[in-house]
């Protein structure tokens, strides 16, 4: 259910940031805030998990993103782009709460289930991200029913999506409610808060998380920066909101939708070698954006591998994250590498917004090749090496 506001950021956010500011050259801001945010909100819900409250933590970050949501509405209806700045940033901390749900179903499951665990979640996520795009007409419609502007549609659904979810997680994390209370156990996080910074720092030394968390900066650097400059490319050629709502969620469908089957590829061959094919994927998907020229098949092509690049890239390096530290320090060293991808994304978002039209996607794909072939050289591990195996510390 929350997934279906995570357009309110993305999509929205970028179009709504131009029409207040009047330029495209701020397109990048609301969604670098967003994942600002994001980044935050995934240091406080982990802690919350650390300390033995992860269900607690995942309805947090859903509260405040549903404020968020809601002072966008408002600076948008008084005109305010550093209201609306503000708002992105405090939405941020839902889609924290919302990616982090992968990691606890893998929690809930045995070891060699984890990768199709992360897998089902994404799917599950899928449903209404790729649902939250294609609102972006009729909910402007409605917008526009009550006196607010078009691009606020998206925002009020975001407010009612986030609100419930929050609710529900509440309502999970007490054993005494019915049915959703059989989820207590697993939202309680499962292990004993973890103590000592040092413990901590030699966790994220290790190889595989060094590596993990290297893939997952590099895949959201890749798609983060192809979905901010995505919208404003296809208006500026032509189409309507209802179009690039549609371009949306077909990207939306490669990163989400696949994650069930590239969740049992994880499990069967090892996390690594899904995280390079993932590579391979976005380095195709960024050769055919260079030569990108508006809403083509060639557009479609481009964003459905694009996402898809992602998609074996986060389920592949989340599945090594969850293997490669101890039970009670995952929830932070999932946190952080959370936050990194929340960290690379807010670098890519306001460098490719400076760059509109054609050349934006030109640059964007030339960046995106150099980073892709950077990790490709770097991840390339012998089969019998201990990246291979994917060692696990003891739990």
């Amino acid at each position: 259910m929350a997934a279906i506001g995570l357009a309110a950021g993305g999509t929205a956010g970028v179009l709504l940031a131009t029409e207040l500011a009047g330029t495209a050259s701020v397109a990048g801001l609301p969604v670098a805030l967003h994942l600002g945010g994001s980044a935050v909100g995934a240091l406080l819900v982990s802690h919350q998990a650390g300390r033995g409250h992860r269900g607690r933590g995942l309805a947090l970050g859903l509260i405040l993103g549903a404020i968020g949501a809601l002072v966008v509405v408002l600076a948008a209806r008084q005109g305010s782009l550093g209201w609306m700045l503000a708002g992105s940033a405090l939405l941020g901390t839902a889609n924290s709460s919302i990616f982090l749900l992968r990691y606890t179903a893998a929690q809930a499951v045995p070891e060699g289930n984890r990768g199709r665990a992360l897998g089902l979640v994404f799917l599950a996520t899928a449903i209404g991200a790729v649902i939250s795009p294609l609102l972006l007409g009729p909910s402007g419609s409605a917008a526009r029913a009550v006196g607010l502007p078009t691009l606020c549609g998206l925002y009020l659904v975001a407010f009612a999506a986030f609100g419930c979810s929050a609710l529900l997680l509440a309502a999970g994390c007490s054993p005494r409610t019915p049915l959703l209370g059989r989820a207590a156990g697993v939202l309680a996080s499962g292990t004993k808060p973890a103590r000592g910074t040092l413990r901590l720092g030699a966790a994220l030394r290790e190889p595989a998380a060094v590596v993990a968390m290297s893939a997952l900066a590099g895949a959201n650097f890749i798609m983060v920066g192809i979905m901010t400059i995505t919208p404003v490319h296809l208006s500026q050629h032509g189409a309507s909101t209802g179009v690039v709502g549609s371009f949306v969620a077909l990207h939306v469908v490669g990163m989400f939708a696949p994650a069930p089957l590239v969740g049992r590829l994880a499990d069967r061959y090892g996390p690594v070698p899904v995280v390079l094919v993932g590579a391979v994927i976005s380095l195709v998907a960024c050769a055919l954006g260079g030569f990108s020229t508006g809403p083509t098949t060639l557009t479609t092509a481009h964003l459905v591998l694009a996402g898809l690049g992602w998609n074996f890239g986060v389920v592949g390096a989340s599945t090594l994250l969850t293997g490669a530290v101890p039970g009670q320090l995952r929830p932070y060293v999932e946190g952080i590498g959370e936050a990194t991808m929340g960290a690379a994304a807010m670098v890519v978002a306001p460098l490719v917004a400076l760059f509109p039209g054609a050349w934006g996607y030109q640059l964007l794909a030339l960046c995106a090749l150099a980073l892709t072939a950077l990790a490709l050289a770097r991840m390339r591990v012998p089969a019998s090496g201990p990246l291979a195996q994917t060692p696990r510390m003891p739990t």
